[in-house]
């Protein structure tokens, strides 16, 4: 314990607050579930569940900790509103400028799949952002609350890549790739990316961009597949042009969705609860997913950590 904590002080230079706070933590590390807004002596539960930052099917580290699995947190917590039945109805709190495709995909399927099986409505409550992958999720739920202040929209695919031929030309280095056909290093930064390639990248986006625009029309019913795809060129729009669009329902403060909730369950007497984590464990088959596997280049470039594993295909609003 002591030599922990003093190579933890060295790794830092000395940066550490001057004093510690040591709380007794739980031995149990699944979610639990504490009180958030009170309501009468066995009433009815509305779960709230936040789903914030970059959305990625990994974990993602942070500082003193291997962190948490979005994909993973999230079923985690919607297994518990399946597993109660007091809970009727789950408000989900998104903060997010969206994230990789594949934990956007994930995520929605999830959400559906609890609609589903359990009949509880699911209400998306926007924040800050909502972007994206952020506004593909909220597309599976019941109904879209956005504050007055959001930012939502960022209908889209985007695929960045890196060509540093140029710079390594005037280094004087050059790569050699051995590949077994012409298009296995397309992407790579180490050569440029020819008109085929691009072609190539260019029809998978389409696809993905076909997918995000089906789940926009499936779960706005007043906004058919052609509407949707004149509103889906990438940008972003305020909530009240969200509102005026269709692209959500309506504008809330969260006291007042938490309040229609309430009414939709028919009890203004329920209570408000969330899922917290004493202590990170394994908990679902998304948990081992796999860590970001970091940057792998010669070259280091100060990237977002969801980027430094290579090009990703994005729901994600980055500007």
């Amino acid at each position: 314990m002591t030599f922990a904590f003093a190579s933890l002080l060295a790794s830092t230079g000395g940066c550490l607050p001057n004093s510690f706070l040591i709380v007794p933590m739980r031995t149990h590390r699944g979610l639990v579930e504490t009180t958030l807004v009170r309501g009468a002596f066995l009433a009815p539960k509305i779960a709230l569940i936040d789903v914030d930052g970059i959305l990625v099917n990994a974990e993602s580290p942070s500082l003193l900790s291997d962190g948490e699995h979005p994909v993973s947190l999230l079923l985690e917590k919607l297994d518990h509103a399946r597993a109660d039945s007091n809970v009727k109805a789950v408000i989900l709190r998104i903060n997010s400028p969206g994230g990789t495709v594949g934990a956007s995909e994930l995520m929605y399927n999830e959400i559906v799949h609890f609609r589903k099986t359990t009949g509880k409505p699911v209400i998306a409550m926007m924040m800050d952002v909502a972007a994206s992958g952020g506004y593909y999720i909220a597309s599976a739920c019941d109904e879209i609350l956005s504050l007055e202040s959001t930012v939502t929209g960022s209908i889209g695919v985007i695929m960045q890549l890196f060509d540093v031929t140029g710079t390594m030309s005037k280094l004087g280095v050059k790569s050699n790739a051995i590949k077994s056909g012409d298009h296995k290093a397309s992407g790579s930064p180490f050569e440029t990316l020819s008109a085929a390639d691009r072609a190539i990248f260019q029809g998978i986006i389409d696809d993905m961009y076909g997918r995000f625009v089906g789940v926009v029309a499936e779960g706005r019913p007043k906004l058919d597949e052609a509407r949707v795809r004149e509103l889906a060129d990438g940008r972003v729009y305020t909530a009240h042009q969200a509102l005026e669009l269709g692209l959500i329902d309506r504008i809330a403060t969260m006291r007042e969705t938490i309040d229609i909730v309430k009414e939709r369950i028919g009890d203004t007497h329920a209570r408000v609860i969330s899922y917290q984590r004493p202590h990170g464990y394994a908990a679902n088959y998304y948990a081992n997913a796999g860590r970001s596997t970091g940057n792998v280049s010669m070259i280091h470039i100060d990237t977002p950590s969801w980027l430094r594993s290579g090009a990703r295909f994005m729901y994600l609003w980055s500007p």
